[in-house]
């Protein structure tokens, strides 16, 4: 059999991982998966005909040694995906300038290279909110992730400069319909749509990831969130064999909250076929 490997870390308790249904589709198609964790040194990725990037979810906390990981597999004779440029690029949220500069809405955001309490107080009059939200550039898992009114943004102002020392942010108006409707999540294996998702948080939170108590729900998309995700996916530098693009209802609009190209769940236990389309997908793009 053919050798694979999926790239996941050291531990995965207080996650929800998908990735084990993609096993038996894949040894069907003749293909061995090996799950390796990317802290781990002198792997042989040679013996490896592909390593998909899957459940690394503790990259952000060591970025620079991530990106030497992932540079190996590259330099190898592995195939890895997504593709190298595809990850550095999606690596930092600055990439939502790129699809905001094609012309795709994004939540309203104030970039900033460190924590400055006037800077980021000054934006709730600029979105005329009463709540922001603040997130490291680099981040995931919604780690260190804030939702403020002014008077918590004043109470917690040490622990914001401590949290993001030497860090570079966004603040963005805290969207409301995150809480009233929801979140989705559009998937694409290879370009081609396969199914999605809507994301609610669980109540008196705003976060909708599962670790947070998110619930998820599947959803049958109309063709103008398709084709949302589709400009997302046309603005990217290089193609990928696994996409998602979370949505938000914003002004009337779909905005574009991520474009998730690293290490997103892909939720294969809301779609029973798409084990088998990710697998399919892969094929194609290795084969080609």
């Amino acid at each position: 059999m053919k050798k694979l490997a999926f790239l996941s870390t050291d531990n995965l308790d207080d996650f929800f991982v998908y990735d084990e249904l993609l096993v038996a589709p894949f040894a069907k198609a003749g293909w061995q998966v090996d799950t390796i964790s990317w802290h781990r040194r002198n792997i042989n990725w040679n013996e490896y005909t592909a390593v998909i990037v899957r459940s690394t979810w503790d990259y952000q906390q060591h970025p620079e040694e991530f990106l030497s990981t992932l540079s190996e597999i590259d330099q190898s004779c592995a195939r890895l995906e997504n593709p190298l440029r595809l990850q550095q690029w999606n690596m930092h949220k600055t990439y939502l300038k790129d699809l905001q500069a094609q012309g795709l809405t994004i939540v309203p955001t104030l970039w900033l290279t460190k924590f400055n309490e006037h800077q980021v107080a000054a934006q709730f009059n600029e979105y005329d909110t009463d709540c922001l939200v603040l997130k490291p550039v680099l981040s995931a898992n919604a780690d260190d992730t804030f939702k403020l009114t002014v008077e918590e943004l004043i109470a917690k102002s040490n622990e914001l400069a401590e949290v993001f020392a030497d860090r570079k942010i966004m603040v963005q108006p805290y969207v409301k319909t995150i809480v009233e409707e929801g979140e989705y999540s559009l998937f694409y294996f290879n370009g081609s749509y396969s199914h999605a998702i809507l994301k609610r948080p669980a109540s008196g939170d705003f976060r909708v990831q599962e670790e947070h108590g998110g619930q998820l729900l599947p959803y049958q998309p109309d063709d103008y969130m398709c084709q949302v995700a589709e400009q997302a996916l046309n603005a990217m530098p290089d193609s990928s064999l696994y996409a998602r693009v979370d949505l938000i209802r914003y002004q009337d609009k779909w905005a574009v909250m991520e474009l998730e190209l690293i290490e997103p769940s892909l939720y294969f236990t809301l779609d029973t076929q798409s084990p088998q389309r990710f697998v399919e997908a892969f094929l194609q793009r290795i084969e080609r």
